[in-house]
């Protein structure tokens, strides 16, 4: 998941980019470290610059804490620009998607514009409980295929994309490395002995710290090595259905993969993600810690990104890899009381000016063509690289939806949790496969 990406973030906070895409979203992202011409005053997006006024609309996002604050200067922003205020509330998208169709079923809106999942938003556009947004997202700001998600078979537009956060890999505080002579590995070779080195420090419980919620992230890592050792090709074919979860090739990838290093302790138990198993990585109590490009804004404990470094699983010969890039999506209720307001906050979140403004905050990265390279912090612009040489994914669980999602997370803490994963691999992959 994704986006997620906070407390009440999916898998980091959403899903994210369309199915069958992966060339046209690499074009995004090098397009959105393009250094361009000096960015437009927030003012000058709108024009001149309306009396403030009174009136106060409601977002509903995902971002709480550490993140939250990094959204603010955003909503200051747009409020600073129009005189247009703005309120904020927190949400699992979890949570949303069984509130807000009761919420459409009374014709109310709970916010004025809402962040969420794009499957769900696809699905209830036609129904009519979502804004028709055809006229009102500049489509021309994105490079093509950046609002599939969002678009009905109708050909009318949902959504909007706003940011987006990649989930690189392998987190380690290069403090750590040093100390004790790690370095990042270039081969599956490599990356074992890594973990076995890690197990002799003391102090270290697990070499990798399996950072948990409702089941996510671990599905995040799952899709890592899905899309590194079977490949994008394997991932989009879990994703549309064409490929089966308990197929020869997919159980062996976790058979050989991913059910060794779980029987010899290399990831530890499933912990809090955002509290437990956060704070046990930066106190150096694991090693590792695969997580979205979020985790570089989750200050605390990442006081000091400056020690954070980040690496892929090594790539394979023959295998073109993958990597997900998850924009966070956006929508307005039909029976919003003022759709006109929600309307130019979506257009700003969905410019070039407003995801300028949160990149450079840390940990986001834009969707919309013109963000220059130097508005990113060192971080960020080191984890872009990560998506060099690599098709660009949607989110797998976020794209297909709560039935898959839920049995999915449900499944994998299984795996985790199991005495024997090996042994309970074959009627989980069955598990997963029924919902799918």
């Amino acid at each position: 998941m994704a986006t997620g990406d906070s407390t009440a973030a999916t898998s980091g906070g959403a899903d994210y980019v369309p199915r069958k895409t992966s060339t046209r979203l690499i074009a995004i992202i090098a397009a959105l470290l393009v250094v361009t011409n000096v960015i437009t005053a927030v003012g000058v997006y709108y024009g001149t610059v309306p009396a403030k006024t009174a009136e106060t609309i409601t977002v509903i996002g995902p971002w709480t804490g550490s993140e939250y604050a990094k959204f603010l200067p955003v909503l200051d922003a747009f409020t600073n620009a129009t005189g247009i205020r703005v309120s904020y509330s927190s949400a699992r998208q979890e949570d949303l998607q069984l509130i807000l169709p009761v919420q459409f079923a009374a014709h109310r809106a709970p916010g004025d514009v809402v962040f969420m999942v794009s499957s769900f938003i696809k699905t209830q556009g036609p129904s009519g409980t979502v804004l028709d947004l055809t006229n009102v997202v500049d489509k021309s700001a994105y490079a093509g295929g950046a609002l599939d998600p969002v678009t009905g078979t109708n050909g009318k537009i949902y959504g909007a994309a706003y940011t987006g956060k990649v989930k690189p890999g392998f987190w380690y505080r290069q403090s750590f490395f040093t100390a004790h002579s790690l370095t990042p590995p270039t081969t599956w070779a490599q990356f074992q002995t890594l973990l076995s080195a890690i197990k002799s420090i003391p102090g270290i419980v697990n070499p990798i710290v399996s950072g948990d919620g409702v089941g996510w992230p671990l599905s995040d890592v799952v899709e890592h090595f899905i899309a590194t050792f079977g490949g994008a090709s394997m991932h989009r074919n879990l994703t549309a259905g064409t490929q089966k979860w308990n197929s020869t090739a997919v159980h062996d990838l976790f058979a050989n993969r991913i059910v060794p290093l779980l029987a010899a302790g290399d990831f530890s138990q499933p912990l809090t993600w955002d509290s437990t198993a956060i704070n046990g990585w930066w106190n150096n109590q694991y090693a590792l810690y695969f997580m979205g490009s979020w985790i570089t804004g989750m200050n605390p404990p990442v006081t000091d990104p400056n020690d954070v470094g980040v690496f892929s699983l090594p790539a394979q010969s023959g295998i073109t890899p993958g990597i997900v890039f998850g924009p966070d999506f956006m929508f307005i209720p039909a029976y919003s009381t003022k759709i006109d307001a929600a309307k130019q906050l979506l257009r700003f979140l969905a410019s070039k000016d407003g995801q300028t403004v949160q990149v450079k905050q840390g940990g986001h990265l834009a969707t919309v063509l013109g963000v220059p390279a130097s508005a990113y912090p060192a971080i960020d612009a080191k984890v872009a690289q990560t998506l060099v040489g690599k098709d660009v994914l949607p989110d797998l669980d976020d794209t297909k939806g709560t039935t898959f999602q839920n049995n999915f997370w449900s499944q994998l803490k299984g795996l985790w949790t199991s005495p024997n994963p090996a042994a309970d691999l074959n009627s989980i992959l069955d598990a997963i496969q029924s919902k799918a």
